[in-house]
């Protein structure tokens, strides 16, 4: 019942603190003979990495996967694929003074709660760390999708508001996302948010943001149309990453505010049997299937909650007390949740695919 697994015919199961020895993952239903290295998982791996710039965390991990098994020769054999990261750079001091009281917007209380005992380290379990195992199983989601799609499924995110300053969509440029530190498609939205986000981290603050994925190459069918919808199932996958709050799936929440035939994504002919779509509102899934269209996806990340700022708060056994969180944290976490967002959207893509091919075969060919 404690739920570390996600997927069904992909499926991963991941381990570890953020202050323990090591965080690992196990990845079970991938083919065989599907090209795989660990300088593809590692490549993945340092796009989260943290460190990298001044707007994120200063915690220095190299984060150097290790595969252990389901690996040989450079493909993989159809056996589970069990990859491990040792962590080395923990400063568990840091939050010694947390012990016995609650950070205000963490999880502390409620695993308290749950649990009846939690690990104040960082968050034990509930720390962003954990997702640097669900980007390594995401590298093997891509591997697996570009063995049976070929390299036209491509899956891609980028940062596309922060703090509520949005990026100018006209500008959209993907190569300007690997030249900036926000993994931002507008330059100049970049240059604005690093001024911003300099005077945030210095004022011990911090600021959320909003996460776009595009995924292409998705062929048309897969999901299933009631409880298996290709969207309910991405939608959970992005929700479950830390600090997320709210996902849309194509205009999402703009939908509402248009008239009928305003939102609906016309068809027209096309290539042989498969029409053609003048629009994308729905964000490439009709009726919870894929339509072959660009899977489009948002996910909103709060601001990070560990603040050098002073925040009122309560001890275990309830007396008031103040709390400022010590240690070294993202000013705004939704920079590193991109690669995380692009890695669970490969896991649930992979897991339907699998799933589809399953059922009716493989229909993409």
């Amino acid at each position: 019942m404690s739920f570390n697994s996600f997927g069904h015919c992909f499926r991963f199961t991941t381990w570890g603190e953020s202050h323990g020895p090591a965080i690992g993952c196990v990845v079970d239903g991938v083919p065989p003979r599907v090209p795989l290295t660990e300088a593809q998982v590692q490549a993945r791996l340092d796009r989260r990495r943290p460190g990298q710039s001044r707007f994120t965390t200063q915690r220095q991990e190299p984060d150097r996967v290790k595969i252990l098994s389901g690996v040989f020769e450079g493909v993989t054999t159809g056996t589970s694929i069990g990859m491990v990261i040792e962590n080395t750079d923990q400063r568990s001091r840091d939050y010694g003074e947390i012990l016995d009281r609650y950070r205000p917007g963490h999880a502390d209380y409620t695993y308290q709660a749950k649990y009846g005992i939690r690990d104040y380290r960082g968050g034990g379990r509930s720390s962003a760390r954990e997702t640097a195992m669900r980007v390594a199983a995401g590298a093997v989601a891509e591997a697996v999708l570009r063995h049976l799609l070929g390299p036209a499924c491509r899956v891609r995110g980028a940062l596309v508001a922060m703090g509520g300053d949005a990026i100018d969509r006209a500008a959209w440029d993907w190569a300007e996302v690997d030249r900036n530190p926000f993994f931002c498609p507008d330059g100049a939205a970049a240059a604005r948010w690093a001024q911003t986000l300099d005077a945030v981290r210095k004022a011990g603050s911090s600021l959320g943001a909003v996460i776009e994925v595009v995924a292409d190459g998705v062929p048309p069918g897969l999901g299933e149309p009631i409880y298996g919808k290709l969207d309910s199932d991405l939608a959970a996958a992005l929700m479950s990453i830390n600090a997320v709050k709210g996902v849309e799936i194509g205009d999402g929440f703009a939908s509402a505010a248009l008239r009928g035939e305003d939102a609906h994504d016309r068809l027209y002919p096309g290539n042989g049997s498969e029409p053609r779509f003048e629009t994308n509102h729905a964000g490439g899934v009709l009726g919870g299937i894929s339509s072959g269209q660009p899977l489009v996806a948002r996910f909103a990340v709060k601001p990070t909650s560990s603040l050098l700022i002073p925040q009122p708060s309560v001890t275990v056994t309830g007396e008031p007390v103040e709390v400022r969180t010590k240690g070294r944290h993202d000013p705004c976490v939704g920079i590193r949740a991109v690669p995380v967002g692009e890695a669970m959207t490969a896991l649930v893509l992979a897991d339907h695919l699998l799933r589809h091919r399953g059922q009716v075969g493989e229909t993409w060919r």
